[in-house]
């Protein structure tokens, strides 16, 4: 629904010339006289206007309290001169509510209820002090106070201001004394039943504008209770300065005064509006240390403004008493009257490990204490923490075996040493190295804890182990253990890929990269069309091959072309050996080179699988004489199936901006389990030769059943403990599945079963939750560690990998 604002901007209640101003002016004074006094609004916080207390406490008046209010109000009171009663002698039929949400007590009408007697019933059904409603009847309409000529039968008809905004009429709808008062009532609850369903909001800093002319501007309000995001709810604006300074007379074009006139009336019929309200506070920092954890922030009562308030926090459910009574000049300037001295800090020892903390703010003289947070908080002391590192890559090739990764000690910034035992012979070496990307992760632990390392080995496997060295002294940090294949020095065959291969305007173009481990220099690539050869260097930069091999030189691109007459042509192309030996092909392909009149379709296959008695094929596929999607054939067996390459295709439309937005593919043909030779071709538009996209054998499985995947992410041991990290899942269900890890040849079973984005993001169909947090006990020394992911609901399981895990 549309929040029912209220015409509360005004001063003037339905004034159409000026000389009624000073009568309403004269109504909007609590006192009914003639002098509207200036009220005191010192004490005004436009983010605390009134307690939550206050706000909802029902049993401050009785019926005939609010009689005798009104009669005390208006006594002085006399009629309109159409006959409009005084609000003290209002009285008219009421209809049967039932309870809701909002009002949780029925509402019994009856004949002939006075006004005091509908506030008060309205105040129990729906939960609002009958305070408020008085205050709000008077800041909307000035019904406690009008009398004779203010006093007209409209004020009645909209008495709460609900459904009246303030750029448009009242909703007729709303229309009737009783309807106002409960309608607004029920309003106040709702925004409490759901607090963020609206514009303004507890706990948060909200832009609260002046006025409804937006060109009069708003300022930041911290909101600290419900109560008083209920009254922006209701009422939209904050007084300006002009508004404040006047009291209860009329400020600048830009004043409002709903809110203002709201604070101002009870305070001075009710006293103060804050109360009986919980205290407030803020945690400013809860962190651990090296032998404890330290907290600070403030706390304040505003019962008891200018009192130190107890903090009690609250570690494992242990209780430690703390004051807010250190100098916060912040708070004491926000908070007028209540003094500087509300601040807190504290520093409180604890054992190292994770600890629940909670701090409250606690209630003067009594009432509910205000949580201010709870965290999980880390205490670790340096001399406890081991060394830790990763292994990026180990690697046999030129008569050695090569290691690079990173290393660090958490009690110092120096580099560490990192030893390398091959078939358990150990090397020492440091990691020394410039390692820009563990400093912007660890900013606190130093620039140099990169290595590369070298050491010279004879050809054949070899069991390679790294150690991270602890600082001063401790355990030392297994790095990891693989077996490293070291080849023959006399020459290693080339590599590359192509990227590209395709037939436009009259010829073939080739793009890819191709190096050979044995130098660092271009080396040549070989295209053969049609069985003639044609001789070329893959010599242009390469900064994502060098980024990958950063040993093998910065160029070794190629991006080559061969006249060609249209038709279709087969072309293989060789990356060739330096200085000698057996050249490597990188592939061979059927090229279609169009009529320059037309040309012909590109496109290309991203993946092409089998899974759950179907084939799937993704890529991407279009025609340069078009930008309407194109037909994409796929042959499973030698049977065609039509489908439209018409998907969204962001990357494509990025490199060729010119040929539409949708030409992406996603195909599915069923197929049985077993080998199948699929072919995908791009059909050309309007007509012409089709493109091949590509032929490839794909292996459809079984839909009984697929095997488990999964990782280690982190398999480590310390304070008497083995921990396991990683994720696991098994393709034939979306449920988490059991993980196993076996220490020393003994079994623990555990779900994986924790959130993993990561995981869902690459593989979208598997389900939220696979990630794996695992802890067994274990006694100092070395254990062997072996952990699967268990097949569900049968099958083999798999293996995720076994390591050597020392505990200290």
């Amino acid at each position: 629904m549309t929040v029912p604002a209220t015409r509360s901007m005004r001063l003037a209640l339905a004034t159409l010339c000026t000389a009624v101003l000073l009568t309403v002016i004269q109504l909007m004074s609590p006192s009914g006289a003639s002098d509207a006094r200036a009220a005191d609004l010192s004490g005004f916080n436009p983010g605390f206007i009134i307690s939550d207390t206050t706000f909802y406490d029902t049993a401050t008046m009785g019926a005939a309290d609010i009689q005798g209010f009104l009669d005390t109000r208006g006594a002085g009171c006399k009629p309109g001169s159409d006959g409009t009663p005084c609000l003290k002698d209002y009285a008219q039929d009421t209809t049967s509510r039932s309870a809701d949400s909002r009002c949780t007590r029925p509402y019994q009408g009856a004949a002939g209820e006075r006004a005091s007697t509908i506030i008060y019933n309205v105040a129990q059904a729906c939960g609002i002090s009958p305070r408020v409603l008085l205050v709000m009847l008077q800041k909307e309409q000035g019904l406690v106070t009008a009398s004779g000529n203010a006093l007209y039968a409209n004020r009645y008809r909209s008495a709460m201001g609900y459904g009246c905004p303030d750029t448009a009429a009242c909703d007729t709808k709303y229309y009737g004394f009783f309807n106002q008062v409960y309608s607004a009532a029920w309003q106040l609850k709702s925004y409490a039943v759901n607090p963020n369903g609206f514009g303004h909001r507890a706990g948060i800093v909200n832009n609260v504008r002046f006025h409804p002319n937006a060109a009069c501007g708003s300022a930041p309000v911290m909101i600290h209770n419900q109560a008083t995001a209920s009254l922006y709810n209701y009422t939209p604006y904050q007084p300006n300065a002009a508004a404040l300074a006047a009291g209860y007379g009329t400020g600048d074009s830009c004043s409002s005064y709903g809110n203002r006139n709201f604070w101002s009336y009870f305070t001075d019929w009710f006293g103060s509006t804050t109360a009986g309200g919980n205290p407030l506070g803020s945690i400013d920092q809860l962190a651990g240390t090296d032998s404890g954890l330290t907290v600070s922030g403030w706390a304040l009562d505003l019962d008891v403004p200018t009192t130190a308030v107890p903090v009690h926090v609250y570690v494992d459910g242990v209780g430690h008493a703390i004051t807010a009574n250190q100098t916060r000049a912040d708070i004491g300037a926000k908070y007028p009257g209540a003094g500087n001295q509300h601040g807190f800090q504290a520093n409180i020892p604890v054992a190292n490990g994770q600890h629940t903390v909670c701090v409250y703010a606690i209630n003067l003289p009594v009432g509910p204490n205000t949580v201010l947070g709870c965290q999980t908080v880390t205490v670790q002391a340096p001399q406890a923490n081991p060394p830790v590192g990763v292994i990026d890559s180990l690697t046999g090739a030129n008569g050695a075996i090569n290691a690079k990764g990173w290393a660090f000690d958490w009690d110092t910034t120096a580099p560490i040493p990192v030893h390398m035992y091959v078939d358990g012979v150990g090397y020492a070496f440091n990691a020394d190295l410039p390692s820009p990307a563990v400093n912007g992760t660890f900013p606190t632990v130093g620039p140099n804890h990169a290595y590369d390392l070298n050491v010279a080995a004879t050809p054949g496997n070899h069991q390679v182990c790294l150690y991270a060295i602890n600082l001063p002294s401790g355990p030392n940090t297994i790095l990891g253990c693989r077996t490293v294949t070291v080849a023959s020095t006399q020459s290693q065959a080339p590599v590359g890929v192509i990227d590209s291969l395709t037939g436009a305007n009259g010829a073939i173009n080739a793009k890819g990269w191709a190096f050979d481990w044995d130098t660092t220099a271009p080396i040549p690539v070989h295209m053969y069309v049609d069985g003639v050869g044609y001789a070329f260097n893959a010599d242009l930069p390469s900064p994502a091959v060098n980024g990958t091999f950063p040993t093998v030189g910065p160029n070794h691109a190629y991006d080559l072309n061969v006249a060609a007459t249209p038709g279709n042509h087969q072309v293989c192309l060789y990356a060739i050996n330096l200085p000698s030996g057996p050249n490597t092909i990188l592939g061979c392909r059927t090229v279609t080179v169009a009529s320059t009149q037309s040309q012909a379709p590109v496109g290309v296959i991203d993946s092409l699988t089998g899974a759950n008695g179907a084939i799937n094929a993704k890529g991407w596929a279009f025609d340069w004489d078009t930008t309407a999607p194109i037909p994409v054939h796929m042959y499973v067996d030698g049977v065609g199936y039509a489908f439209n390459a018409d998907l969204p295709s962001p990357a494509v439309n990025g490199t060729f901006p010119t040929v539409g937005p949708n030409h992406a593919y996603d195909l599915n043909v069923a197929a049985t389990p077993g080998n199948h030779q699929v072919c995908l071709y791009a059909i050309n538009l309007p007509s012409g030769p089709n493109t091949i996209l590509g032929c490839r054998t794909v292996t459809v499985a079984s839909t009984q059943s697929q095997a488990p995947v999964g990782v280690i992410d982190s398999l480590t041991g310390a304070n008497g403990a083995i921990n396991a990290k990683g994720w696991a899942f098994d393709w034939d269900t979306t449920a988490p599945i059991p993980v196993h890890m076996y220490v020393d040849g003994v079994g623990y079973a555990f779900n994986a079963d924790l959130p993993s984005p990561a995981v869902n993001d690459t593989f979208p169909t598997v389900g939220p939750n696979h990630a794996y947090d695992l802890t067994v006990a274990a006694t100092p020394g070395t254990h062997q560690v072996c952990l699967y992911a268990i097949n569900l609901p049968s099958g083999p399981n798999t293996v995720l990998g076994c390591r050597t895990v020392t505990v200290n």
